[in-house]
């Protein structure tokens, strides 16, 4: 893109003050501005002026899950089917490693954060273990795309390379990474975050089959005949990926998508809700949940809305292109940016400045027909490392690591 061809397009959106600096840079930061206006998508931006509207909920309703029983009793029927599929190739996975260890105290993407006591364990291993442990149990390699950002593609690849992708052959391993998009003030401008550069952030966990399409990935994908994708949260060390029990389920049950779910330990878990929205699977997010849909209860007297989301999907291939052509909505967030002030200065504000815009995975689920949601044993699938200490953090991931048999 040449500079005419930037500023037509940034006049069309009303953000021209991007190339407020343009003559102050050099060549090579021209190049780097221009490129970089010519990847994002500022359409977007125009949304916070009617942010309100994009929040809206349907009728919620119940939407009962396949409990620990019943998976216990059809286990063999499922395990066979699932392995099944993997065997025949049909099954890739999906790693969502966008993010940086920061809530961890760390600098570096959150993937590589050491977990380990006695030795080394990183996030990253526990989760290519868990992935060998199906491997080895089909004697079938599975194709592993894992999702990085701009601010850690580099630092993740030479990771992996260092580590000798922790066993796992490396061809079958292709990294690619998330789109970004603009953050802006409250009125919908952009923020620089240098002369040279546009401030931005990943578009959210919903971003990454779009992500995918955009880096070819999804050819890969076709070129290999995989017709179901199993995508996971980088954060949780113990859940189990291409899992063929629930790959079998969700296929058997003719499923769109499978959803892992736990039963919430209280009411107002801080977890997504798996539900129905106007008839159709939903998830509604904990901080969205009111009162009388935490208390309510269903025929049997038990709680209605008792099972949370693990963000651990297994997503049928064909109906996620179907759902990236009809795009998806946005989620408005309220957030600290950094930015340049009026004398082209950097500040970091202590209070949030504008907003963030994202795509979100729980939209996914709300447009296709049907959904799977199949319960794990929590103590056994889930241990998210979001806090450094307390509750879902390192250290009570370490403790379920440790009951689990894990060696730390």
């Amino acid at each position: 893109m040449n500079y005419q061809q930037a500023y037509d397009k940034l006049e069309k959106c009303g953000q021209l003050h991007v190339l407020k600096y343009y003559e102050e840079l050099t060549p090579e930061g021209k190049e780097a501005l221009l490129s970089q206006v010519e990847g994002l998508d500022f359409s977007m931006t125009e949304s916070c002026k009617h942010k309100e509207e994009l929040t809206q909920k349907g009728k919620i309703t119940p939407l009962s899950a396949m409990q620990l029983k019943e998976i216990a009793e059809r286990k063999e029927e499922f395990m066979s089917a699932g392995l099944e599929a993997i065997r025949a190739g049909k099954v890739g996975a999906v790693l969502l490693a966008g993010g940086m260890g920061t809530r961890l105290g760390s600098d570096a993407p959150k993937g590589v954060y050491n977990i380990g006591l006695t030795k080394e364990v990183f996030i990253f291993q526990r989760l290519i273990e868990n992935l060998l442990d199906v491997v080895h149990q089909a004697d079938a390699w599975i194709h592993l795309f894992v999702m990085t950002s701009d601010k850690n593609h580099e630092a993740t690849t030479a990771f992996f390379k260092e580590k000798n992708y922790f066993g796992y052959r490396p061809e079958y391993i292709t990294f690619f990474m998330q789109e970004m998009a603009p953050a802006t003030d409250y009125d919908g401008k952009v923020y620089l975050e240098a002369k040279d550069r546009i401030s931005t952030s990943p578009n959210g966990n919903g971003g990454w089959f779009s992500s995918m399409m955009r880096w070819g990935v999804v050819d890969k994908i076709h070129e290999a005949g995989i017709e179901w994708l199993n995508v996971f949260a980088v954060d949780n060390v113990l859940q189990r990926i291409a899992d063929p029990c629930f790959v079998g389920a969700t296929i058997l049950t003719d499923s769109d998508v499978g959803a892992k779910v736990v039963c919430k330990n209280a009411p107002d878990e801080k977890i997504g809700v798996i539900c129905l929205e106007d008839e159709r699977p939903s998830i509604v997010e904990y901080y969205e949940l009111t009162e009388e849909l935490m208390n309510a209860k269903d025929e049997n007297g038990d709680p209605a809305y008792s099972f949370g989301v693990i963000l651990n999907y297994l997503f049928r291939e064909k109906a996620l292109e179907e759902i990236v052509a009809k795009k998806l909505p946005l989620h408005i967030v309220e957030k600290k940016i950094p930015c340049l002030d009026e004398k082209g200065e950097l500040i970091k504000p202590e209070e949030p400045n504008g907003y963030k815009y994202e795509q979100l995975v729980l939209d996914m689920i709300h447009q296709l027909d049907s959904c799977l949601p199949y319960e794990v044993e929590r103590n056994y699938e889930f241990a998210p490392i979001k806090n450094k200490t307390g509750i879902d953090s390192v250290e009570s991931a370490r403790e379920l690591c440790r009951k689990n048999g894990i060696e730390l």
